[in-house]
């Protein structure tokens, strides 16, 4: 097989996601995030095209950037209303046997105690099926609504993240034993308490000194997602994500990231075969190219420009409410998402981005790509994200949903397959081992287990 292409879906439980005002188009039914019905059926057809997973985004605020209000967000359905990612994935996993989860969770406004036994909870209900798409918070909104003064600055919320997962990865790792469950019905003994650990753990921003509630699951640490692409972000990465996501809708831009996070990680002494990378990227795939332009053009008439330039101003901190739609974007250094902004600001390798520049790009496929063709056509331009930006993979977002993909599952997929770059079935038994085919756990030069061999638990 050719390189091998890693495949997740992109999707939130909320409309519209990432292509703003497209809730509007008669075939979407992202309306229906509130139903099991939704993501019971998505899941049977991911599960069918071999996706490895769904990736869930989330957002714990609303984008009130943009007019200094969140009314225009709440009007367009950019990204609200917008319900938990925690709770569809038992539903999901309950109709496949191999599809993963990524389900994001910020490390900033959640305790990482009760936190850990969720995600043990959940890879036990999935048998092992469960990934951790670590983020940090960018919404001032999401910090003033729980209960902060104003937003965490940008590089202390990775010193917090650093903790976090010290924190997790002594409870997942180490607390318990992989013997110490015994269910030993004749003498009475459910678990061996000697072999249960207190963790003792007392830093700068937790305490916890005892043990996990949770008895190890199939893969004890979820697979780990991460998806910040500045300076801070590629620091954190490097030694903790096994998936990496950006968002960029040029090659150029993202093949820069690519090669910083490559650097990034042979710095902290990892290989990085050990860390898959992932790019954004929204297909409108038609059966001919007359089909797929027809379509695409169908789908602009649904753009909301005020949703897009309302995500834009959660995403980099910008408010552009007063821009002329010539007016240019230029790079601020802020607390909200560093690279997106960047990344918004170079659209054109010859001239500045405008904010007509921001809506068209936003309007359909938000942060990153989208690509509009045949289904050879569609893979054409996938190969060449691959060979010439470096990504291992992609997050593939919705236009219209789940006609997005259905549409890339029967007619994308089949010549995916054809090329031989994805796998025509699932080889290992959970997410990670369909991943990197080494098992279920981490391995032993991860930071998770490096760091801890020699903890002092009680």
């Amino acid at each position: 097989m050719s390189k091998r292409i890693f495949l997740n879906a992109f999707d939130m439980n909320t409309p519209g996601h990432q292509s703003p005002g497209l809730w509007q188009h008669p075939e979407d039914q992202s309306h229906m995030y509130k139903d099991s019905e939704y993501w019971i059926e998505l899941a049977k057809v991911l599960e069918k095209g071999r996706f490895d997973a769904i990736f869930i985004a989330d957002v714990l605020g609303t984008y009130d950037v943009y007019n200094g209000s969140r009314d225009d967000a709440v009007r367009t359905g950019a990204q609200s209303p917008v319900n938990d990612p925690f709770l569809i994935v038992p539903y999901m996993a309950a109709v496949t046997k191999h599809l993963g989860f990524g389900i994001t969770a910020s490390v900033t406004h959640e305790h990482p105690y009760t936190f850990a036994r969720k995600i043990s909870t959940l890879d036990h209900l999935t048998k092992g099926r469960i990934g951790w798409n670590i983020v940090t918070s960018y919404l001032k909104s999401a910090a003033v609504n729980m209960g902060l003064e104003d937003q965490i600055k940008h590089d202390e919320r990775y010193d917090i993240a650093e903790e976090y997962l010290d924190v997790c990865y002594k409870l997942w790792e180490q607390s318990w034993e992989d013997d110490a469950v015994l269910v030993d019905k004749e003498r009475g003994i459910y678990t061996d308490p000697s072999k249960v650990h207190d963790i003792q753990h007392e830093g700068k921003y937790y305490k916890v000194p005892g043990a996990h509630l949770c008895e190890p699951s199939p893969q004890r640490t979820p697979v780990l997602y991460q998806a910040g692409a500045s300076t801070r972000g590629r620091d954190f990465a490097s030694k903790h994500a096994e998936l990496v996501f950006i968002g960029s809708s040029t090659i150029e831009t993202t093949k820069q990231t690519v090669d910083k996070l490559h650097q990034d990680i042979r710095d902290t002494g990892r290989s990085t075969e050990e860390v898959k990378i992932l790019t954004l990227f929204t297909p409108i795939v038609g059966r001919t190219e007359k089909e797929a332009q027809e379509k695409y053009l169908d789908y602009k008439k649904y753009i909301s420009p005020v949703g897009a330039l309302s995500l834009f101003g959660g995403w980099t901190g910008l408010d552009v409410s007063d821009f002329d739609v010539d007016q240019e974007i230029h790079y601020i250094e802020n607390d909200s998402i560093r690279s997106a902004l960047e990344n918004f600001s170079n659209l054109h390798p010859d001239r500045p981005s405008t904010v007509k520049d921001i809506i068209d790009v936003i309007g359909i496929g938000g942060l990153g790509a989208s690509a509009v063709g045949t289904p050879e056509q569609i893979v054409d331009e996938m190969e060449r994200w691959v060979n010439e930006a470096g990504v291992d993979g992609f997050n593939i977002a919705y236009a219209v949903t789940p006609a997005t993909f259905i549409d890339f599952v029967d007619l994308v997929v089949p010549e995916l397959r054809k090329r031989g770059l994805v796998p025509d079935h699932y080889e290992g038994t959970t997410l990670r081992d369909n991943l990197f085919s080494h098992g279920s756990h981490l391995g032993n030069l991860h930071p998770a287990k490096r760091n801890h061999e020699k903890i002092n638990i009680q």
